[in-house]
């Protein structure tokens, strides 16, 4: 740390000094002189001060408080010992509540003789509040140490000498050099195996959703890793000495340097804001930082997200540079061993120890095509690691050279249209021109979205990163082994006729994300203008525009439409047109819903988009101007039931009929065949003494493909519904589908389906069938107990985010039902509160579709009044729209979300 003149505003001595001689104990004092200097620079950092003198201050006056406690301690011979700054501290940072790494170093074996003052000094810093990490040490201990561990050779190589004679630490930096151990080749490829592994816990992607500033790709950490290697190389520690060694140009290190210092400038915020060493950017942080840095919600995006769009594009950058220099480093420190000779690919390219470069300066700038081409290579030659650091410097410094004239080119159209036609490699290569800054420049509009965040929880990764993830989730569907997680989809994929269309499709599906007005709509608008300027036929480029346009209808009507309808089929069926368009939709559908979310896709939802597509290749078999009619379907499931009932001889025909008879159409029309086989056997078989029964099973065999089916057959009550579903959220159970009928003889026959906590189905578990069967009787024989459910704490993430509820009531076109659908943010119970609200207005429950999608619930509910009927009163909804949004809007957080009601 360069040398500080003595800074009276942020420690006078002559002060301390005289607080000192006041007290009958030091730690008032020291307490006094952290909290006047915290004060001091927090200001500083309000005024925005340089934020590199800021976090230098902060380590000089640590300096001070560490010399003033070490000075209050008597050493005997003071040259034996000394107090090393080591780690961060060492370089001379420090954010406000960084771990303060120190060393004890010791001449020798003195560990014993100077155990009291030792103590003593650790004890007087933990009583004054720094948060500290020591060792104590010998020399030769910090050596055999040092050999050992990659961390502790690591926090040695940076450090200074705060007390004692700085001897030791000399003695100890020669003990711990390259020329006794960790020489630059071994120190670099465990830094590098150890960068690797920290990248994998945050998913190797700059782009978490609630990033670490300093752990994650692109973060603090991975600037600290070039810093490292390059000083067991060279001996410094500063950005400067990679460009003095010629591993940075001036203006790429001005670059690292300034997204150094906006991260931490970010860190130093989060120290600040949250009072302690917080390094995650959590939500809440977020939105107060967004502010702090001083941005504005506009019309078309929030503060936080044009806040974490720096964010992300900064971190982008620093992470490129990284990759610059970690590859520059590899070919200087592995290949002094191993140089490697230059395989020709063309007159434009050679690989050299399996990475290629460029066979000379001028490539780019004689050819500019050759700036697509070369990812192009990598695609055709999946055997090539990656691009050569000379190349990678050649391809940012010509990268200016892709223009108008550029992409109307049709040597680049068409080998931008190669990459995506490649057996292997596609994704990767995107990536990398992502990485490099090309394909930003190429198609501006992706430019556009890049670090491109939505501030929620159903998005978890920022628009360009989530779109790559698609055309990665389309290309891993052709892999045997996820086959059996996505069969039909595999089985699709690998009969497309030209699967490059549905990547064509994912590449623009969000691309008109963040500009307002529809995306889907603009997506699809950019996508034709893609595809005149590509040449590519009028079929292909209206598919493309048409995937792209309706990306979001097949999972829009799997999660809330009642697929049991045949109008809802026919329709749905109409808007596709064709098997082909099925096919595609239904492998682009299935990559979107994983690349948005991992956890979006559970066994029910990929139960509903299985039967979904299943339903509307049978339309469109038999054709469009013939569609199946409800008679049809119901005349279908009985006799698809009978023949199963007749085939286990358990019950006589005509008592199922008779049964059945008793049930509306509805019942037959939303239940398969061998549900309804399954219903009859087992109430026609259930003692009539009034208790409920209740059935539960798989929906289907593949556990991964279905959900737990619970059927309750029961005397109709008024709060059926109301305390069933409160009962469910007091078993941890979350509801995916309700189908809720009444019998003639007022007997209800509801079917839920639903997933345990975690979003998979119960299973074959005896005991927890058990305990939800029989905790469903216990609430249905003893309603009066449902006030007592529904406490449970809300999670942290959803706590971040609070918004009006939506509700709006509407009469069903076609069926004597109102719907009411409701927007509202996610807690517990939720259900369990709108089922209350349902029965304090005498409303009965006749279906329901559930979708949770991150942060929010969007639920449709189709009901009657008491009388059976659709809501009619326009003062009746007023007031039960009132009541919900009341309701579902979460104050009792602190978060204030008004009411909005449509009708």
């Amino acid at each position: 740390m360069p040398a500080m003149e003595m800074d009276n505003a942020l420690f006078d001595r002559g002060q301390f000094q005289a607080e000192l001689a006041l007290k009958s104990s030091p730690i008032a004092a020291f307490k006094k002189a952290i909290r006047q200097a915290t004060e001091t620079l927090d200001g500083r950092f309000s005024a925005s001060c340089d934020i590199r003198r800021l976090i230098t201050e902060r380590a000089w006056f640590v300096d001070q408080i560490l010399s003033e406690a070490w000075a209050r301690f008597e050493w005997g011979d003071s040259d034996a010992i000394a107090l090393v700054a080591v780690g961060g501290y060492g370089r001379g940072e420090l954010h406000p509540h960084s771990d303060i790494d120190i060393l004890i170093l010791l001449d020798g074996a003195q560990h014993e003789r100077l155990r009291a003052p030792i103590e003593g000094f650790l004890t007087l810093l933990w009583d004054i509040g720094l948060e500290i990490g020591q060792s104590v040490r010998s020399v030769e201990e910090c050596a055999s140490e040092a050999r050992a561990d990659l961390t502790v050779i690591t926090n040695l190589m940076e450090s200074r000498t705060i007390a004692g004679p700085d001897r030791l630490r000399q003695r100890m930096q020669e003990a711990t050099s390259t020329a006794h151990m960790w020489p630059a080749r071994e120190f670099f490829l465990a830094k590098r195996a150890e960068q690797r592994a920290r990248h994998a816990k945050y998913n190797d992607t700059e782009y978490n959703l609630e990033p670490n500033v300093k752990g994650s790709p692109g973060g603090l950490r991975d600037l600290q890793h070039i810093l490292w290697v390059t000083c067991r190389q060279y001996g410094s520690l500063t950005l400067e000495t990679l460009v003095t060694r010629g591993l940075l140009t001036q203006n790429e290190h001005d670059l690292l340097s300034a997204g150094q210092v906006f991260l931490w400038k970010v860190r130093y915020a989060l120290h600040m804001i949250t009072g302690r060493a917080e390094d995650r950017l959590l939500f809440d942080h977020q939105r107060r930082l967004a502010g702090l840095f001083g941005f504005e919600t506009s019309d078309t995006k929030l503060a936080v997200e044009q806040f974490m769009q720096k964010y992300y594009r900064m971190v982008m950058a620093t992470a490129e540079l990284s990759d610059l220099v970690n590859q520059i480093l590899e070919e200087l420190l592995l290949e002094q061993t191993e140089p490697g000779q230059a395989r020709k690919l063309n007159a434009r390219f050679q690989v050299r120890n399996g990475f290629i470069e460029a066979s000379a300066p001028n490539v780019f700038k004689r050819s500019p095509s050759a700036i697509l081409e070369i990812f192009v290579l990598m695609a055709q030659h999946p055997e090539i690691r990656g691009v050569r650091s000379g190349t990678i410097r050649l391809l940012r410094d010509h990268r200016h050279l892709i223009d108008d004239k550029f992409r109307h080119d049709l040597r680049n159209t068409s080998l931008f249209v190669e990459l995506f036609k490649s057996h292997e490699g596609i994704h990767r290569n995107l990536r990398r021109m992502n990485r490099y800054g090309i394909l930003g420049r190429y198609l501006p509009e992706f430019g556009h979205i890049i670090g491109q965040m939505q501030h929620d929880l159903f998005h978890i990764y920022t628009v360009d990163a989530h779109t790559l993830n698609l055309i990665k989730h389309l290309r891993k569907l052709d892999r045997p082994e996820l086959a059996e997680k996505f069969p039909l989809a595999s089985e699709l994929m690998a009969q497309l006729p030209k699967p490059e269309l549905v990547y064509f499709a994912g590449l623009f599906h969000d691309i008109a994300k963040g500009r307002g007005g529809d995306h889907s709509e603009l997506g699809a608008q950019d996508a034709l203008a893609f595809c005149a300027r590509h040449h590519l036929p009028p079929w292909d480029s209206r598919l493309i525009a048409w995937l792209v346009k309706n990306h979001l209808i097949m999972s829009t009507t799997a999660q809330r439409k009642d697929l049991s309808d045949p109008q809802v089929i026919h329709d749905f069926a109409s808007t596709v047109g064709d098997q082909t368009h099925l096919d595609y939709l239904y492998v682009l559908t299935v990559a979107d819903i994983n690349a948005t979310n991992p956890t979006l896709w559970n066994s029910w939802r990929a139960s509903l988009m299985r039967q979904l597509y299943a339903e509307t290749k049978r339309a469109l078999r038999r054709g469009l101007e013939n569609p199946i009619d409800r008679e049809e379907q119901i005349r279908e499931n009985q006799h698809a039931a009978l023949d199963l009932l007749r085939a286990r001889n358990v019950i006589d025909s005509d008592a199922a009929e008779q049964l059945w008879s008793q049930l509306g159409d509805d019942y037959f029309l939303r239940h398969s065949g061998a549900d309804i086989a399954w219903h009859a056997e087992a109430i026609l078989q259930h003692p009539h003494d009034g208790a409920p029964l209740v059935l539960i099973k798989e929906t289907t065999q593949r556990e991964f493909e279905g959900g737990t089916q619970i059927f309750i057959y029961a005397p109709d009550q008024h709060d059926f519904f109301a305390v069933t579903v409160a009962a469910m959220d007091q078993l941890n159970l979350n509801i995916q589908d309700a189908r809720i009928l009444t019998s003639t003889s007022q007997f209800t026959l509801d079917t839920y389906v639903v997933l345990d906590a975690d979003g998979g189905s119960i299973g074959d578990d005896p005991q927890r069938i058990a305990e939800i069967r029989q905790g469903l009787v216990d609430a249905l024989k003893n309603p009066l107990d449902y006030s007592t459910i529904i406490k449970r704490r809300v999670p942290r993430q959803l706590k971040s985010f609070g918004f009006a509820p939506q509700v709006t009531i509407h009469t069903d076109a076609q069926r004597p039902l109102s719907v009411i659908e409701v927007i509202a943010p996610d807690r517990p119970g939720l259900l369990a509160r709108v089922g209350q609200i349902f029965l304090d207005f005498d409303l009965s429950v006749q279906n329901a579709k559930i979708a949770t999608l991150g942060e929010r619930v969007e639920d449709v509910f189709f009901v009657t009044d008491a009388h059976h009927q659709p809501l009619s009163d326009p003062e009746l909804c007023a007031r039960l729209q009132e009541s919900l949004v009341r309701q579902l809007s979460d104050t009792q957080d602190g978060l204030i979300t008004p009411s909005r009601i449509s009708f």
